[in-house]
């Protein structure tokens, strides 16, 4: 296997936020949240998310009360509304495949398209959350049939968005002499995450982009480098989606004492119930690789493990802490706040500018890791990426 493909430095990282499209915030605490899931908040939020500087939305996938969200939003519906109240902001919907025909959802996403500008992508989630699943009368396959089923999704689904005449015959999916029109003029994006063999496997043969959940720079490092090289060997570029909880104050201890309370007001009962129910999805996995297969309680507070990429401190140690990870090869950062529209709007104004800034700074420059001043914590994940056939700045 080869170990990655080029990451191209010269490019922007680009920025995301979690659309709150479910109660109870981003972090599953008492802790006092000044975000709301409804419609018109959530209009708002993306409208000043595009304002300050944000290129994309991920808008969750939730159908059942569960770990602190009681209630919630369809993900297509309401990406559709973000995206007609907006102008630039691409928005990415989430999907179980599990619950849809491929044929249908590649119909909608092609009308969406046609009203956006092309501004929708998908998250095709392979899911883990069978209690879910069974409750909405899905069929619940084991792991590694997930995966399978989810390829096959994303393989129909680009057939009918861009073949004639498309017949497919798959496991999980099949089309007998498909043709739509109109066909969209720009495909949706179509991102994915999963931690596992499985998940990094399935990435590196067939999808734009591989989200990885919270983490540090070595951790990070080794799944690029892994996911990249399957995608090498597939003759294929894939992109990188990092999840990071922010917290910016104006000093380190502020910021800091922000994560402490947000931990130690957690909801226990919710989070060890999420705890549980995670569990027993990552024992599901032939190798133990699954997603929060190593997630403490502290972790598992925010969904994604988002306290673990540590952007928290003043906006310049969170913006140098942010290119550090675009130097291991992350594309986009994929961010959730405590109180999300004015934090969102706070991180456009205080943050992304640094990292323009910094970006211009290093380019071209022998040592931007000296630059950064993170030197020790750098020197590793960068030696783990720096492997034939990786670019990496210089």
């Amino acid at each position: 296997m080869s170990t990655s493909t080029p990451t191209d430095a010269t490019e922007p990282l680009r920025f995301a936020y979690w659309v709150p499209n479910v109660s109870g915030g981003l972090v599953v605490s008492t802790l006092p949240q000044r975000t709301d899931h409804s419609p018109a908040y959530n209009v708002d939020t993306a409208r000043a998310a595009e304002a300050a500087g944000f290129d994309y939305a991920l808008t969750q996938v939730r159908y059942g009360a569960s770990y602190g969200a009681d209630s919630q939003h369809e993900s297509t519906s309401f990406s559709l509304a973000l995206l007609l109240a907006t102008e630039r902001l691409k928005v990415i919907a989430a999907v179980h495949p599990y619950f849809w025909q491929p044929t249908v959802l590649a119909k909608w996403a092609a009308t969406a398209q046609e009203l956006t500008g092309g501004r929708l992508a998908l998250n095709v989630v392979s899911g883990w959350f069978k209690g879910e699943a069974l409750s909405l009368g899905a069929t619940w396959l084991e792991h590694g049939e997930r995966y399978r089923q989810s390829e096959e999704f994303i393989d129909v689904l680009r057939g009918a968005w861009t073949t004639d005449d498309f017949t497919y015959r798959g496991d999980y999916f099949r089309t007998r002499d498909l043709t739509f029109r109109p066909r969209p003029d720009v495909l949706p994006e179509v991102f994915q995450g999963g931690n596992s063999t499985d998940a990094r496997h399935m990435a590196g043969r067939v999808s734009d982009w591989y989200f990885m959940n919270g983490g540090g720079f070595e951790q990070v490092s080794e799944q690029v480098s892994e996911v990249g090289g399957y995608a090498a060997d597939n003759g294929r570029r894939i992109r990188f989606g990092l999840n990071g909880f922010a917290v910016v104050r104006d000093t380190e201890a502020e910021a800091r004492q922000v994560v402490e309370d947000i931990v130690s007001h957690a909801d226990v009962a919710k989070v060890e119930g999420f705890r549980d129910a995670v569990r027993q999805a990552g024992r599901s996995t032939g190798d133990g690789k699954g997603m929060w297969a190593d997630s403490d309680f502290k972790d598992l507070v925010q969904y994604n493990d988002g306290f673990r990429t540590g952007l928290v401190g003043t906006p310049e140690q969170v913006a140098r802490r942010v290119l550090a990870y675009k130097l291991i090869g992350v594309d986009l950062l994929l961010l959730g706040f405590l109180h999300v529209r004015e934090e969102v709007q706070a991180f456009g104004e205080r943050v992304i500018p640094l990292v323009r800034e910094l970006e211009r700074e290093v380019a071209g420059l022998a040592d931007p890791v000296s630059h950064l001043g993170l030197t020790d914590e750098l020197a590793h994940a960068l030696a783990a990426v720096r492997q034939p056939g990786v670019v990496v700045p210089a």
